[in-house]
């Protein structure tokens, strides 16, 4: 039998406007963050990248940073009655700013694009990647001030927090280290990637040996692949 007061875990647990599509779009939209956890589970287990297991600790670190800052300063909420713990940074806006400009600086220094066979295209293409990432933190940003959530002082910080945070691991992480592989930076990366760890985790960075991070490289192994077997089906059963 359960003792003591209960408590609410309103981690999907969003209140809105039931007369308002609008409201409704807005809850969906400022619940999306929760698929990114699980997103980054699946791609560091299946591509062991270096890059998507240290966006990831810094995703965790970032949610914890948010705990130990609304602990510290202790702001309400603009309804108290809505939500749980304190509102200053606006967490949401924190952990969505950190993922787009982490995953922005990443796709603009690091990785190359497949190409269309068009510059213009190409070029408009990584801009339309760009705007999607920024925009999906903006309007999950503005989510959480249209349901009530936080004033527009915790969600600007909550972005600057989040912004700040994710630039900062990116540089710190993967840019200063290519640039400057002799740099302490550098070291640290080297050291984390050739521990024994890491070769039995079968750790790597893609990016570091190839521009897309090796996704052409294999597609064409397995292309190779597939057209050797293909050669080796009778004819007969090729049709069937």
């Amino acid at each position: 039998m359960q003792e003591g007061p209960s408590a609410s875990l309103d981690l999907t647990h969003v209140l809105y406007d039931d007369d308002s599509i609008l409201s409704l779009g807005f809850a969906l939209v400022t619940l999306s963050p929760v698929l990114l956890m699980a997103s980054y589970a699946a791609l560091a287990v299946q591509t062991r990248e270096y890059l998507v297991i240290v966006m990831w600790a810094g995703q965790f670190f970032g949610e914890v940073l948010n705990y130990a800052i609304k602990r510290v300063v202790k702001q309400d909420r603009p309804i108290q009655s809505i939500g749980n713990g304190y509102g200053f940074p606006s967490s949401h806006s924190q952990y969505m700013a950190y993922f787009a400009t982490f995953l922005t600086c990443h796709l603009f220094f690091k990785h190359r694009f497949a190409s269309t066979g068009s510059k213009i295209f190409d070029q408009l293409w990584r801009l339309v990647v760009y705007a999607g990432l920024l925009a999906w933190a903006g309007v999950v940003a503005y989510s959480r001030h249209h349901l009530g959530y936080h004033s527009w002082y915790q969600i600007i910080w909550g972005l600057g927090i989040g912004s700040v945070l994710g630039i900062s691991l990116y540089l710190a992480v993967d840019l200063i280290p290519t640039k400057f592989p002799t740099s302490l930076l550098g070291h640290i990366k080297r050291f984390v990637l050739d521990h024994p760890l890491s070769r039995w985790l079968q750790i790597r960075d893609g990016w570091e040996i190839w521009a897309d991070g090796g996704r052409e490289d294999e597609w064409l192994r397995w292309r190779a692949e597939w057209e050797k077997r293909q050669r080796s089906v009778p004819d007969g059963w090729k049709n069937e």
